[in-house]
Protein backbone atom coordinates (compact mmCIF):
# COMPACT_ATOMS: atom_id res chain seq x y z
CA UNK A 1 0.00 0.00 0.00
CA UNK A 2 1.35 3.41 -0.91
CA UNK A 3 0.44 6.71 0.59
CA UNK A 4 -0.11 9.88 -1.33
CA UNK A 5 1.59 13.06 -0.26
CA UNK A 6 -1.42 14.32 1.68
CA UNK A 7 -1.88 11.04 3.56
CA UNK A 8 1.77 10.97 4.65
CA UNK A 9 1.59 14.64 5.62
CA UNK A 10 -1.60 14.12 7.65
CA UNK A 11 -0.04 11.15 9.44
CA UNK A 12 3.10 13.15 10.32
CA UNK A 13 0.97 16.09 11.42
CA UNK A 14 -1.10 13.78 13.62
CA UNK A 15 2.02 12.41 15.26
CA UNK A 16 3.38 15.91 15.90
CA UNK A 17 0.06 17.05 17.38
CA UNK A 18 -0.17 13.95 19.55
CA UNK A 19 3.40 14.39 20.82
CA UNK A 20 2.84 18.10 21.51
CA UNK A 21 -0.34 17.26 23.40
CA UNK A 22 1.42 14.54 25.34
CA UNK A 23 4.25 16.94 26.23
CA UNK A 24 1.78 19.59 27.42
CA UNK A 25 0.00 17.04 29.62
CA UNK A 26 3.37 15.80 30.94
CA UNK A 27 4.25 19.37 32.01
CA UNK A 28 0.87 19.74 33.75
CA UNK A 29 1.32 16.42 35.54
CA UNK A 30 4.81 17.48 36.61
CA UNK A 31 3.39 20.69 38.15
CA UNK A 32 0.63 18.63 39.79
CA UNK A 33 3.22 16.26 41.22
CA UNK A 34 5.13 19.21 42.68
CA UNK A 35 1.89 20.52 44.20
CA UNK A 36 1.14 17.14 45.74
CA UNK A 37 4.61 17.04 47.23
CA UNK A 38 4.91 20.63 48.48
CA UNK A 39 1.39 22.08 48.44
CA UNK A 40 -0.58 23.10 51.48
CA UNK A 41 -4.03 24.53 52.07
CA UNK A 42 -5.20 26.08 55.35
CA UNK A 43 -8.88 26.57 56.05
CA UNK A 44 -10.37 28.28 59.08
CA UNK A 45 -13.84 27.37 60.29
CA UNK A 46 -16.45 30.04 59.63
CA UNK A 47 -16.86 30.59 63.39
CA UNK A 48 -13.03 30.65 63.90
CA UNK A 49 -13.22 27.72 66.34
CA UNK A 50 -10.60 25.70 64.47
CA UNK A 51 -8.22 25.63 61.53
CA UNK A 52 -7.36 22.66 59.33
CA UNK A 53 -4.26 22.09 57.22
CA UNK A 54 -4.32 19.92 54.10
CA UNK A 55 -1.44 18.60 52.02
CA UNK A 56 -1.21 19.02 48.25
CA UNK A 57 -3.47 16.00 47.69
CA UNK A 58 -6.21 17.38 49.90
CA UNK A 59 -5.52 15.04 52.81
CA UNK A 60 -5.94 16.44 56.30
CA UNK A 61 -2.55 16.89 57.98
CA UNK A 62 -3.43 19.00 60.99
CA UNK A 63 -6.13 20.56 63.13
CA UNK A 64 -5.64 23.40 65.56
CA UNK A 65 -8.40 24.50 67.89
CA UNK A 66 -9.14 27.97 69.23
CA UNK A 67 -9.19 27.07 72.93
CA UNK A 68 -11.74 29.70 73.93
CA UNK A 69 -14.07 29.19 70.97
CA UNK A 70 -14.43 25.44 70.43
CA UNK A 71 -15.12 24.67 74.09
CA UNK A 72 -18.32 26.69 73.88
CA UNK A 73 -19.74 24.48 71.12
CA UNK A 74 -22.09 21.59 71.78
CA UNK A 75 -20.67 18.24 70.59
CA UNK A 76 -23.06 18.03 67.63
CA UNK A 77 -22.28 21.62 66.66
CA UNK A 78 -18.52 20.96 66.88
CA UNK A 79 -18.94 17.84 64.73
CA UNK A 80 -20.77 19.89 62.11
CA UNK A 81 -18.06 22.58 62.14
CA UNK A 82 -15.38 19.90 61.68
CA UNK A 83 -17.29 18.24 58.83
CA UNK A 84 -17.99 21.52 57.02
CA UNK A 85 -14.41 22.76 57.39
CA UNK A 86 -13.06 19.43 56.17
CA UNK A 87 -15.29 19.55 53.09
CA UNK A 88 -14.26 23.14 52.27
CA UNK A 89 -10.58 22.31 52.72
CA UNK A 90 -10.73 19.33 50.40
CA UNK A 91 -12.73 21.33 47.86
CA UNK A 92 -10.14 24.13 47.93
CA UNK A 93 -7.32 21.60 47.48
CA UNK A 94 -9.06 20.06 44.47
CA UNK A 95 -9.70 23.55 43.09
CA UNK A 96 -5.94 24.21 43.24
CA UNK A 97 -5.29 20.97 41.36
CA UNK A 98 -7.86 21.92 38.74
CA UNK A 99 -6.14 25.29 38.27
CA UNK A 100 -2.85 23.48 37.57
CA UNK A 101 -4.42 20.99 35.17
CA UNK A 102 -6.63 23.51 33.40
CA UNK A 103 -10.36 23.59 32.94
CA UNK A 104 -10.39 20.16 31.36
CA UNK A 105 -8.32 17.34 32.70
CA UNK A 106 -6.60 15.10 30.19
CA UNK A 107 -8.90 12.39 28.96
CA UNK A 108 -11.50 13.28 31.56
CA UNK A 109 -9.34 12.04 34.45
CA UNK A 110 -11.19 12.33 37.75
CA UNK A 111 -8.88 14.70 39.67
CA UNK A 112 -10.80 14.27 42.91
CA UNK A 113 -10.52 10.49 42.66
CA UNK A 114 -6.88 10.74 41.68
CA UNK A 115 -6.11 13.05 44.59
CA UNK A 116 -7.97 10.87 47.05
CA UNK A 117 -6.35 7.67 45.82
CA UNK A 118 -9.71 6.34 44.65
CA UNK A 119 -9.07 6.46 40.91
CA UNK A 120 -8.14 3.17 39.26
CA UNK A 121 -4.56 3.55 37.93
CA UNK A 122 -5.45 1.51 34.83
CA UNK A 123 -8.33 3.89 34.04
CA UNK A 124 -6.04 6.92 34.50
CA UNK A 125 -3.41 5.41 32.21
CA UNK A 126 -6.03 4.57 29.58
CA UNK A 127 -7.48 8.08 29.77
CA UNK A 128 -4.05 9.65 29.29
CA UNK A 129 -2.48 7.33 26.73
CA UNK A 130 -5.54 5.94 24.94
CA UNK A 131 -6.20 9.02 22.78
CA UNK A 132 -2.54 9.15 21.79
CA UNK A 133 -2.55 5.52 20.69
CA UNK A 134 -5.81 6.02 18.83
CA UNK A 135 -4.38 9.07 17.04
CA UNK A 136 -1.36 7.05 15.95
CA UNK A 137 -3.47 4.28 14.51
CA UNK A 138 -3.10 2.10 17.60
CA UNK A 139 -5.41 -0.81 18.04
CA UNK A 140 -8.05 -0.96 20.70
CA UNK A 141 -10.28 -3.85 21.51
CA UNK A 142 -13.66 -3.27 19.98
CA UNK A 143 -16.75 -3.82 22.05
CA UNK A 144 -19.34 -6.04 20.41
Amino acid sequence: MTFGYNEAFDHDSGIEEALASLDAERRKLSRLSEMWKDGETKVRAKDNSLEMTFDGRGELTGISFNEAKYRLLAPTQLAEVIKETLQRGRAQSIEKMTEVMGSTSPGGVDLAGLAGGKADPQDVLEALIGPLLGGLGGTRKSED
